[in-house]
């Protein structure tokens, strides 16, 4: 099968949906194809939920969304063992946590508790409820979003927490022209009614499975090595990225590759998908604030300062 064309359809079926969007959705995918999560920081309305759906049902994916409140317990992710008088056990009621693809909705309203059951489940792939541990669901995504940190009521995720997602995006309203066809489009039925599955599970992790296989030459190692040691050397900042952004940065590199009908990652890839996938995973020093200095403007910096590796065909 030729998964490169089955990628495009997968696009054109979200950009549908997702009008003007086409670089996050493509950044979303590029996650999904990782095997990595995303964390969308942004204002509600402006399609998160909607972009989801369109993905899950391009996949034929089973999709859970999960609306994070102040009162929601660890339990309304997980799930909870209910007794059975009848039977006289307890049995297993699984939470929304056991989707394929899954949208925690406002994660950084609900407390650092619920918070966290969230994250581990995305970490070790598994619960553990009353002492009995249940895997999850594989193909597993989460795209998360949470409300910008100034707005009142919301929990900020430890810094920790944050680096287990592969990305973080942000995707802002549409302009004038994308808004006016995205009226058009809903005026009389929504187009994600008339979203076709593209692909099925199997083959998601099939695509999957031949990210993983794409070749990175070491000098293109060697570069994100170099970028994510810049960032830990940096005056403005407190931490810098950990090794695990390192790998990220290169797993996310190879399915952007596989998106573009690459067998190998290029330079240009790691310059194009470092700010997204390195910047949350920085902790500033506060007076970097005082200077103007943010997480994003830090990595743009950073890719200005270190010499791009020879922009060569890369084969292994």
């Amino acid at each position: 099968m030729d998964y490169g064309n089955k990628v495009a359809q997968i696009l054109e079926n979200i950009e549908k949906v997702m009008i003007g969007k086409k670089h996050e959705v493509t950044l979303s995918l590029v996650a999904l194809l990782a095997d990595g999560h995303v964390l969308l920081e942004d204002v509600p309305g402006v399609g998160k939920t909607m972009m989801v759906r369109a993905l899950s049902k391009s996949l034929n994916c089973d999709f859970k969304r999960i609306q994070f409140t102040p009162d929601l317990l660890p339990s309304d992710v997980t799930g909870v063992s209910i007794y059975n008088p009848k039977e006289m056990v307890f049995e297993f009621r699984s939470g929304p946590i056991f989707g394929d693809i899954v949208l925690a909705d406002e994660i950084n309203r609900t407390s650092p508790k619920t918070q966290s059951a969230l994250l581990e489940a995305m970490e070790e792939m598994n619960v553990t409820v009353d002492g009995i541990t249940k895997s999850l669901h594989n193909p597993f995504f989460v795209m998360a979003t949470q409300n910008p940190v100034d707005y009142e009521g919301t929990y900020p995720l430890p810094e920790a927490q944050l680096d287990r997602f592969l990305m973080k995006l942000s995707m802002g309203y549409p302009n004038e022209v994308d808004e006016l066809e995205m009226l058009n489009r809903t005026d009389r039925e929504h187009p994600i009614d008339e979203i076709e599955a593209v692909i099925n599970k199997e083959q998601l992790l099939k695509m999957q499975k031949e990210v993983e296989s794409l070749y990175v030459d070491d000098t293109v190692k060697r570069y994100i090595v170099q970028l994510v040691s810049q960032t830990r050397k940096s005056p403005y900042v407190q931490l810098g990225v950990s090794p695990r952004g390192s790998i990220a940065l290169m797993k996310a590199a190879k399915a952007y590759a596989y998106i573009e009908k690459r067998d190998y990652v290029i330079p240009d890839d790691i310059v194009y998908l470092a700010p997204y996938v390195l910047s949350h995973r920085v902790i500033l020093r506060p007076e970097a604030r005082y200077e103007g200095v943010t997480q994003s403007s830090l990595i743009t910096q950073i890719l200005e300062e270190i010499d791009v590796p020879v922009r060569k065909e890369l084969h292994g």
